[in-house]
């Protein structure tokens, strides 16, 4: 594969595999740095209505999928591991064993295959692959998942979070409801439920609405669901799709509401939603309807990329590795708390410096006694 590659840098031919794999999705993908997928596989873990994920089985499934996804998304894109630019995988957030898990396998490969590595903020690829994939220039990304409700936007160099969630994200609002009322894991609860919404008739329970300045609340909301499903369905007052319409109507209204006010104060013109609710076509509509209503324009991506995949932490590895950011081998851990504002996205800034740690956000803490 050498001689192919040779000038293979300036022509923006660079290719990376990515390992994603920090909640019950594991994927693999491979990317050139134009934005084009060559293999994206992934493999989800489906656990049976009525309950959720845990780290330790999360993991397990990881560990019996992940060789085979390599060599499946090898094999597809139909490349050696000599084409190979750098190998990148998710640092951070997730869930802490089912992060190592990829840690792990990014590592090997890495000194298997002579390759360098890249530890990408999954949040930062949900954006990159979110801005490759719908040509949006610079938007406000609405982020929304199982684990993250972030509403962000690109200013002084970094990603800047303008809010978030307070306690649960939605995502996790939706799958524990989803639970309650035993709706089925596959392929998601919050596709089940996005589905049960579409009752004919549909009757508006009303819920706690919990928008708190730029940040939302969710849990609040799902003890009320929660306790209000048991009472009325037993009385027959209200059916399933009747709660699923109105929490969605209730956590999307809320989830909106906070974009359209970061993208008054950042004069942006531009929306975009990303991550695994970032899928629900009722959430579209809004986005796109406040869009209009305000003379802009709402992207959206489908389930290939809005949903946790290989390719987005690729492709957002291989820009970053072009702008000199470098995983070394001992430095190559994981962490389930990383946050989006950390990394400094040197390249969507002119003659931006090379990447120097990121702040460490002050926090107080007591004095230490002298020599400890």
């Amino acid at each position: 594969g050498g001689d192919r590659r040779a000038g293979a840098e300036d022509s923006g031919r660079m290719l990376a595999l990515g390992i994603e794999g920090s909640a019950n999705k594991l994927g693999v993908g491979i990317v050139r740095e134009d934005g084009s997928i060559l293999s994206n596989v992934r493999h989800t873990y489906i656990t049976p209505p009525g309950t959720g994920f845990l780290p330790k089985e999360t993991a397990e499934h990881h560990r019996q999928h992940i060789v085979r996804l390599v060599k499946e998304a090898m094999k597809e894109a139909a490349i050696s591991p000599s084409d190979l630019d750098c190998i990148c995988y998710t640092k951070g957030p997730g869930m802490g064993g089912p992060l190592r898990v990829g840690a792990v396998v990014a590592r090997m490969l890495s000194q298997m295959w002579g390759k360098p590595l890249v530890g990408v903020n999954h949040c930062i690829a949900h954006i990159e692959m979110g801005r490759v994939v719908t040509g949006a220039d610079d938007p406000v990304a609405l982020y929304v998942s199982g684990g993250n409700t972030q509403v962000i936007a690109f200013a002084q160099g970094r990603y800047q979070i303008f809010g978030e969630t307070i306690d649960i994200a939605v995502g996790n609002c939706l799958d524990r409801f989803a639970r309650v009322v035993h709706l089925s894991n596959d392929p998601s609860p919050g596709y089940n439920i996005e589905q049960s919404a579409k009752v004919e008739d549909p009757q508006f329970v009303e819920l706690p609405y919990c928008v708190k300045g730029m940040d939302v609340s969710f849990a609040g909301i799902l003890s009320n669901i929660e306790e209000v499903a048991e009472a009325k369905l037993k009385a027959g007052e209200c059916r399933v799709g009747d709660l699923c319409f109105s929490l969605q109507e209730t956590v999307f209204g809320m989830l909106v509401e906070t974009t359209e006010r970061a993208m008054a104060h950042c004069g942006n013109q531009e929306v975009m939603a990303v991550g695994g609710v970032g899928c629900n076509k009722r959430l579209h509509e809004m986005l796109v309807q406040m869009a209009e209503q305000r003379g802009g324009k709402a992207y959206t991506t489908d389930d290939r990329y809005c949903i946790d995949n290989g390719a987005m932490i690729a492709y957002t590895g291989l820009v970053m590795f072009r702008h000199g950011h470098l995983t070394p081998l001992q430095e190559a851990t994981c962490t389930q708390r990383f946050r989006t504002d950390d990394v400094l996205i040197n390249w969507r800034t002119e003659n931006a410096p090379a990447p120097t740690p990121a702040p460490k956000q002050s926090v107080w803490c007591p004095a230490r006694p002298e020599g400890t």
